[in-house]
């Protein structure tokens, strides 16, 4: 009886035991806190750098596509364009077949319909002699083979419905898988993803090659 009383841990004892685990609570506890921080951190600084990398590529992007756009694109053909008038006719566009092997252009200037094709997408073809008159007024006309895939045609039409000055029309026979053309100015592409064609349509949209700059390219027909 008495050895047992002997053994039982004096109140200082106690306390100080008390005292040991609650420090040692403590510093699990800043341990926990610490590594939550850490492992925020980490999750922040990963999410941050691709969206880092993003905006910097987004950024250099830009940049390239207006270097690019400050000068002629390469391949680019520019038309002199003799005369335009309003001609509710068919016309035989002498531009139209002047590529190789029957396949055809489209042209890019010159006497056409007073109506105006509605700028925006087309899944059909359209007439040159309205595709015309919205060139005379600063659109592009990008043009496609048509049966080009899927995805390279949902590009055109992005493109399109986010340019207010813009065509997109299948054109049968065309000499390539993609064309743009301006007033007086084309360049075939190889692809909807060619790199000059971004810089193609910041140079030329209401470029300075464009007639009547600022005309409407909508309440004509179509779209």
């Amino acid at each position: 009886m008495n050895a047992s009383k002997k053994s039982r841990p004096s109140k200082d004892e106690r306390r100080a035991q008390v005292a040991e685990i609650r420090a040692a609570q403590v510093r699990a506890d800043r341990r926990r806190k610490a590594l939550t921080i850490l492992v925020f951190g980490a999750i922040v600084l990963a999410l941050a750098i691709p969206t880092t990398i993003v905006i910097i590529n987004a950024q250099r992007d830009a940049v390239a596509v207006e270097q690019a756009a400050s000068q002629p694109i390469e391949g680019e053909k520019v038309v002199d364009i003799p005369s335009a008038t309003h001609v509710a006719r068919d016309i035989p566009y002498e531009t139209a077949s002047a590529a190789a092997d029957g396949t055809l252009l489209p042209p890019t200037g010159g006497d056409h319909d007073p109506v105006v094709q509605n700028c925006g997408y087309y899944a059909e073809p359209i007439r040159s002699e309205n595709a015309l008159h919205s060139l005379e007024h600063g659109a592009v006309w990008v043009t496609y083979r048509p049966g080009l895939d899927d995805a390279q045609v949902a590009t055109l039409r992005d493109l399109a419905e986010a340019n207010p000055y813009m065509l997109v029309s299948p054109f049968k026979d065309l000499a390539s898988d993609v064309v743009a053309t301006a007033w007086g100015v084309q360049v075939e592409l190889d692809s909807a993803q060619d790199e000059r064609l971004e810089p193609f349509l910041q140079r030329y949209l209401q470029g300075e090659q464009t007639p009547e700059p600022g005309a409407p390219c909508q309440g004509g027909i179509g779209a």
